[in-house]
């Protein structure tokens, strides 16, 4: 790029000195905010472990940012407030932004929103939720026009006077596309991007997987390439669906596509009551768990709810509560230490406290795959004050058993409902089918509120022939079990630094190390390779920017996953940086 551009990346370690110099011509010879040094430099006990992303213009350096990630495990800001004076002490997704700063000869020009955006864009990649600051006093009216709120502290460094201030990282970021849309939109074609996250986020602002049909072709024009595309960023089956479901859908693909389906599914629902054992009276169905979620959720929930998800979880719910109802979303954190599992007892003291409306759970959970057994969750369930409903999701229960289910629970207690898809389980996902399981009378209001023909006539078809087939999927789930432990092995051969977290389900998970690529670099090396995986990052900051999911599939190409994460992880990393961007 020229010396025009503007340039947002990583520090490399030729940065850090700069940042050094600096930070002292700035916060000592400046501002007194700290003692001149002889040596002209400015370090912090933070530098080790703080994530600095600096603007650049050619060979010359703008400014630049401080992020510190909770993972961290300290704060710059416990050098003036203890642990729990600080802002959502407990919290396990608070990223501390800090040091924002320009040369002086450039603070009139766009590098300061632009740094701005860039840690905004890079903590909201890791899962970052909520940030904290220090910000000069006299500043304040800036910081607040920002979306930062006041903490209700002040501290003081030197000669300077700072407000501790908090935000939201969504607010922070609709505040600045509001404030900075028009810009950001005009320069993302003329900044250098060098940071492993896109420089906007989705207009949905949902994280899915799915990337791959981008690369197939989202027209429907070159669909060719999907035999090229392994797709393992989504959880599709990798085997086709039950002979059966392909006979009905070849027999008269005509009458079909013209035919308006049974408006209320009534023989899907037929069939599912007799396979699952359970009353018709007690279900409903919808186009794939995401209808019957919105639908269900939008007639319970408003913005006064507060709703309980684990962390990390399918995003799909957090999407729902916080973003499209607004709801008071906590997290119940689950922890790499623990393997991931849900501690009973933790959960029944978290819910006890008769604060919720709803808790979701999603049983295998995905992104984890971990299972909390049936006889573990009931008693916590039945012991929960009588306002909390639950949703248990259980898309992944077909490859831990039926017994597992709490389907059972759900058809006689208003307070359980369970959702199950029948796209991953029974290889329909291209078909949109799935149904949730509630006591009689809140399962009638769920259908009070469904559109009739919720579930297209190929979809109805497909559902009911592939349920009829059960020893072919039981197969197949065997099967699935096998190739997750060959990819897993094969996996764990590439680097003894690399991590595999395998799962119950047709997933494992990646875990990369520290000093390597991120999960973000490692995603996007592996698509030069048509191979398709999940960055995790957004999930949660629990992932810590360095967890890949990946989706089990043939045997042919889990081969193609591991030579492309072998030919990713052998790639060296320029400059072994972070991040920079260069504007125009």
């Amino acid at each position: 790029m020229g010396r025009d551009l503007l340039q947002l990346r990583t520090a490399t370690p030729e940065d850090l000195e700069w940042i050094f110099e600096l930070r002292h011509r700035v916060y000592a010879q400046e501002l007194g905010q700290h003692a001149v040094d002889p040596a002209g430099r400015l370090r912090d006990g933070l530098d080790g472990d703080n994530v600095y992303l600096v603007a650049a213009r050619g060979a010359e350096r703008v400014g630049f940012v401080s992020l510190t990630p909770p993972w961290v495990g300290r704060y710059a800001l416990e050098k003036y407030l203890s642990r729990d004076e600080l802002p959502s002490p407990a919290e396990d997704d608070v990223f501390e932004v800090r040091l924002l700063t320009v040369e002086p000869g450039r603070r009139a020009t766009l590098a300061a929103p632009l740094l701005m955006h860039a840690a905004l864009r890079w903590i909201a990649s890791r899962g970052g939720r909520k940030v904290m600051a220090m910000g000069r006093t006299e500043l304040l009216g800036m910081y607040l026009a920002a979306g930062l709120s006041p903490a209700g502290r002040t501290v003081r460094s030197g000669a300077v006077t700072f407000e501790v201030l908090t935000g939201e990282v969504a607010e922070l970021a609709r505040r600045a596309h509001e404030r900075y849309g028009s810009t950001l939109e005009r320069l993302r074609s003329a900044v250098d991007w060098r940071l492993d996250t896109a420089f906007t986020a989705r207009p949905d602002g949902c994280e899915h997987g799915g990337a791959s049909f981008t690369a197939i072709g989202a027209d429907f024009r070159t669909l060719e390439r999907r035999r090229r595309i392994v797709t393992a960023d989504v959880l599709d089956a990798w085997f086709p669906p039950a002979p059966g479901v392909r006979v009905v859908l070849a027999e008269d693909p005509d009458w079909i596509a013209r035919t308006s389906p049974p408006a209320g599914a009534e023989g899907l629902l037929s069939e599912i009551a007799a396979v699952r054992a359970l009353p018709v009276g007690a279900l409903a169905v919808g186009a794939g768990s995401s209808d019957l979620i919105f639908r269900a959720f939008g007639q319970w929930l408003t913005p006064e709810s507060r709703v309980l998800l684990t962390d990390p979880c399918y995003g799909e719910y957090a999407h729902v509560t916080e973003r499209v109802i607004g709801c008071r979303v906590d997290r119940f954190r689950l922890r790499r230490e623990d393997d991931w599992r849900i501690d009973p007892d933790r959960l029944a003291a978290t819910v006890g406290t008769g604060r919720y409306d709803l808790v979701v759970l999603v049983n295998p959970n995905n992104p984890t795959g971990r299972h909390a057994p049936a006889a573990e969750l009931r008693p916590v369930i039945e012991a929960a004050p009588a306002r909390t409903r639950w949703w248990v999701d259980e898309a992944y229960l077909g490859y831990v058993g039926a017994a597992e289910s709490l389907a059972g629970l759900a058809a006689v207690s208003p307070r359980v409902v369970v959702c199950a898809s029948l796209s991953k389980m029974y290889a329909l996902s291209g078909m949109r089918a799935a149904y949730l399981v509630a006591e009689p009378a809140v399962a009638a209001q769920v259908r009070r509120r469904t559109p009739p023909w919720p579930v297209g006539l190929p979809a109805q078809m497909a559902a009911v022939a592939a349920l009829r087939d059960p020893e072919y999927y039981r197969g197949r789930w065997a099967r699935t079990h096998e190739l997750r432990g060959e990819l897993a092995a094969g996996l764990a051969a590439l680097d003894e630094d690399v991590t595999v977290e395998e799962s119950v389900a047709n997933f494992l998970a990646l875990v990369l190390p520290p000093g390597g690529p991120s999960a973000a670099e490692l995603v996007n090396e592996c698509r030069r390779h048509g191979v398709h995986l999940r960055d995790l990052s957004p999930l949660s900051p629990a992932y810590e920017g360095r967890t890949v999911r990946v989706a089990v599939k043939d045997a042919e190409e889990n081969t193609r996953i591991v030579a492309a994460c072998r030919a990713a992880l052998a790639l060296p990393r320029p400059g072994q940086a972070s991040p920079v961007v260069s504007v125009r």
